[in-house]
């Protein structure tokens, strides 16, 4: 089962859309214009505060990096 994190390779702003991409197997293109057409349709304002919620509670990515 896969996790939702905020993607650290592929992001805009935040990495919510690339997370999301990753997590679902989908190009995060088609998750950004889908988020597009949702802050349209729904208002820009309930959109950025749902997003902004999403950035504080999605964690990153765990780093590939490991300490030597």
């Amino acid at each position: 089962m896969k996790r939702l994190f905020r993607s650290n390779t592929d992001k805009k702003l935040a990495g919510i859309c690339g997370g999301l991409g990753e997590m679902l197997d989908v190009d995060p293109t088609v998750i950004r214009l889908v988020a597009v057409a949702l802050a349209i349709i729904t208002g820009v304002i309930p959109f950025l505060v749902g997003y902004v919620v999403a950035w504080l509670i999605v964690p990153p990515a765990p780093s590939m990096n490991t300490p030597t």
